[in-house]
């Protein structure tokens, strides 16, 4: 069951799926129906998830569950994961590759593997500094908190 993402508590659960590539006005706003088309029916055991979506920078597609009502099983993460898959798909997208890292250049936000972001930390194009996407958070409050922080606040900071 879809509800506003405003609504979950700080606690819900969120998985991130971050985009090798900035999605259009128009792929945002299919993307948006989808979701909530698919959240809507979203269950575990017959039971309804209450459950939210937020797209950040026209580029990453964070699922919230608040897991107080009803937790998700193997099989509604299967279908959530076949869901993201579908996308990839449709939009020629990667949303799964899980070796790769996002920061902002600016105003840009740059997608890079993780081999490319070591290259570019040790060449000293991007620093301990440089905002990155932490994509490992586990909850809207950690999200809200850590999700978009310089290098050092995060695992990133292993390669400077």
């Amino acid at each position: 069951m879809y509800i506003p993402f405003e609504n979950l508590p700080e606690d819900s659960r969120i998985w991130i799926y971050p985009s090798n590539r900035k999605f259009s006005e128009e792929e945002v706003a299919e993307i948006e129906n989808d979701l909530g088309e698919f959240l809507n029916s979203w269950s575990a055991h017959g039971s309804a998830l209450e459950a939210s979506f937020v797209i950040k920078y026209n580029r990453f597609i964070i699922i919230a569950l608040n897991q107080e009502v009803h937790p998700a099983t193997g099989c509604s993460i299967d279908s959530s994961v076949a869901f993201i898959q579908n996308l990839e798909q449709k939009y020629s997208v990667d949303l799964l590759d899980k070796m790769n890292v996002s920061f902002k250049q600016g105003e840009y936000i740059t997608y890079k593997t993780l081999i490319d972001f070591k290259k570019l930390a040790k060449d000293k194009s991007v620093s301990e500094y440089t905002i990155v996407f932490n994509n490992l958070v586990n909850t809207i409050e950690e999200w809200k908190e850590n999700w978009e922080v310089p290098a050092n606040e995060s695992w990133h900071s292993r390669f400077f």
